[in-house]
């Protein structure tokens, strides 16, 4: 009846699984109280779970990303204590139990962290930097949030039933075969990466059709922002490299449960290794060009001057995206390729870093002249040029077979170095900007500066350790230290991970501080930050239709261009009829039915598959009957919403460049 689930699921075999699994337990039934004792079920299932809106769509991609967060550093907490004090013995978390949280603070960070992060900032800002009313696909971005969060929730459950991977979160054959790994671990590993990786292609598509189709009138290509550009090649990177991804999962799950030996032998390993890193480092790139959109706005904008070197920014992501899909290769330096494959594949990794630098060098000249304002988007920013190039530097190392450093601690620095400032740094800064354009108030800054030093000062410590301990030779993974010379650097690596948590809770009283004072952060205006893109044209928070008439795009920068030209607060000479996707529940039951089948297909409960397998049909077939259907808002109910718009633009600044 319930195939291989048992009583024995539970997690019995330890103290601290029991209490995570407790944790995750009470504060769901606690957020579902909450939200009973409030009343707001059906204001929620009406306003937000069933909206298509591209705007509440990001924004719940988003908290989905906080949420994941917080179990994520405390993985990385976890992780860093067992290391720092277990000196020969085992220390508090036994091998195995260390070994799951390893994979799954990995997992969360790249899949449940990372992407929700960028896709969520892409969702609520592309169309209306771009002029445009609504995503290409409405239904696609919204099944892309819930099969997600079906994959997170996968993530979250195997801390209550069952355990999740010990493989880590590279699930390397033959520790993530059926005979080393003969538990669910695997496979809950294998259908979370499924679920997101499905979602994450359909968001990509949504957001690429989107960008090439639903620009304004005039905005050319060479005309269009930089976060768009880096949304535009962060999206061809996603349809290019998630399918190898799906594939290495699906092949890896039939070699586990049919017998299949797709990735067996050493052969079959270096084929695993190919099919996974195809996809594995462009998903650096996937994470990294978001940011440095974010970046290149955020700079812009606080300096007051149209970006240096446009053109070259523009031409640096696009070098990016296409050496980011031929560098990957770089990994079989480490497995013996060939002699001419090392060669042309250890030049490639490291001539990725010319356009990067071009693009701090832009970054830096625009800062220059500027008058800056150094506002948390902008410390942020600040902070990841300091600290990205040191990552940058250490990788090149990498292209270089006798430096011993491979799969040593240095490895992990390194790839922390590249996706804390190079990434999450830039999400912070683009959460910071953009914050007012959804909700219409700023956030506090005193927290929000609290919240910088202590993830600028947390990484440092965390992290520049482990260079030190990689060229010592200590191997990554590691769950115990048995070299007493290295102690000192792991407490410290330790320390780093306290103010990181430091960091993360400051973030959590920031955002509670700025609702408190919502009315005195309230922005004055719909543009706060004096910005220069489309996006603040609209009101803060916009309506659903973001732009009552399409606005006409002349060059680069067009919102700066309207205010230096006084035409900034003209509205429309007549109002129009606007068609709005309607609510579509078949969204949400697809990624909770996905989840059902998913589950079920874990603990062998056939049944169960079945049921969840034919409501994700039902769930695509019943959207097919509403595909073209629409909301009609009327002309006069958009002039009355324009109506109340605050209509009192930030006068630009400085030069106009």
């Amino acid at each position: 009846m319930l195939g291989k689930l048992t009583i024995d699921a539970l997690p019995f075999y330890s103290g601290i699984a029991m209490a995570g699994a407790l944790t995750v337990v009470c504060g769901g039934l606690g957020i579902a109280v909450l939200i009973t004792w409030l009343g707001r079920w059906r204001y929620l299932w009406s306003e937000w779970l069933t909206s298509l809106d591209h705007k509440k769509i990001g924004i719940m991609y988003v908290i989905l990303a906080l949420i994941m967060l917080v179990r994520g550093v405390i993985d990385a907490l976890m992780i860093r204590t067992q290391q720092a004090f277990a000196f020969e013995p085992h220390g508090y978390l036994p091998p195995d139990h260390f070994d799951q949280i390893f994979t799954s603070h990995a997992t969360i960070m790249m899949f449940f962290v990372a992407m929700p992060f960028v896709l969520g900032l892409v969702s609520i800002i592309i169309p209306q930097q771009i002029g445009a009313r609504q995503v290409a696909f409405p239904f696609m971005n919204a099944a892309g949030l819930w099969l997600t969060v079906s994959g997170a929730a996968l993530v979250m459950i195997s801390l209550i039933v069952g355990r999740f991977s010990a493989a880590y979160w590279t699930a390397y054959p033959p520790q993530s075969g059926i005979q080393l790994s003969p538990d669910v671990g695997v496979d809950y590993w294998i259908w979370a990466v499924l679920l997101s990786s499905i979602g994450t292609i359909l968001a990509g598509i949504s957001f690429l059709v989107t960008i090439v189709k639903r620009r304004a009138p005039g905005m050319q290509l060479m005309a269009m922002p930089l976060f768009t550009w880096t949304a535009l090649c962060t999206s061809i990177l996603i349809i290019t490299a998630y399918p190898a991804l799906i594939v290495a999962a699906t092949l890896l799950g039939l070699d586990r449960h049919l017998g299949m030996q797709f990735f067996a032998g050493s052969n079959g390993v270096a084929n695993y290794v190919s099919l996974f890193w195809i996809w594995g480092h462009p998903h650096v790139y996937i994470l990294i060009l978001p940011a440095c959109g974010i970046y290149s706005e955020v700079v812009a904008t606080f300096s007051g001057r149209r970006l240096f070197g446009y053109a070259a920014l523009i031409y640096s992501m696009i070098a990016i995206t296409a050496l980011a899909l031929v560098v990957w290769l770089h990994h079989f330096l480490t497995i013996g390729s060939a002699a001419d494959v090392s060669a042309f594949f250890g030049r490639a990794a490291p001539l990725i870093a010319v356009p990067t630098i071009v693009t701090i060098v832009c970054w830096s000249l625009t800062i220059y002249r500027g008058e800056v304002r150094f506002s948390v988007p902008m410390l942020f920013t600040l902070g990841y040029i300091v600290t990205f190039l040191i990552g940058g530097i250490t990788g090149f190392l990498f292209a270089v077979v006798p430096a011993g450093i491979h799969d040593t601690t240095f490895r992990v620095a390194h790839f922390h170095n590249l996706l804390i400032p190079g990434a999450l740094f830039g999400y912070f800064a683009g959460y910071q900007y953009w914050f007012p354009k959804a909700f219409g108030f700023r956030l506090e800054e005193k927290w929000g500066r609290r919240a910088f030093w202590c993830w600028l000062v947390g990484f440092g410590l965390a992290f520049m350790p482990l260079y030190i301990l990689g060229l010592m030779g200590m191997p990554q993974r590691l769950n115990r230290s048995v070299v007493a010379e290295w102690q000192p650097y792991l407490i410290a690596a330790q320390a780093g991970v306290l103010f990181i948590v430091c960091g993360v809770a400051f973030l959590a009283i920031q955002i509670a501080v700025s609702i408190r004072d919502r009315k005195a952060l309230a922005a004055s205006s719909n543009d706060p930050w004096n910005g220069r893109t489309l996006e603040w044209a609209t009101a803060s928070p916009p309506a659903a239709y973001n732009f009552a008439a399409l606005p006409p795009v002349q060059g680069i920068d067009p919102w700066w261009t309207m205010k230096q030209a006084g035409t900034a607060d003209h509205g429309p000479g007549r109002f129009h009829d606007i068609i709005m996707p309607g609510k579509s529940s078949a969204s949400i039951m697809l990624g909770a039915t996905s989840f059902v089948f998913a589950f079920a297909m874990i603990w062998h409960i056939w049944w169960l598959a079945a049921i969840g397998g034919l409501g994700m049909f039902a769930a695509v077939l019943s959207q097919t009957f509403h595909d073209h259907a629409g909301q009609r808002l009327p002309a006069s109910d958009v002039e009355v919403i324009e109506s109340r718009r605050v209509i009192s633009p930030a006068l630009g600044r400085g030069a106009p460049t």
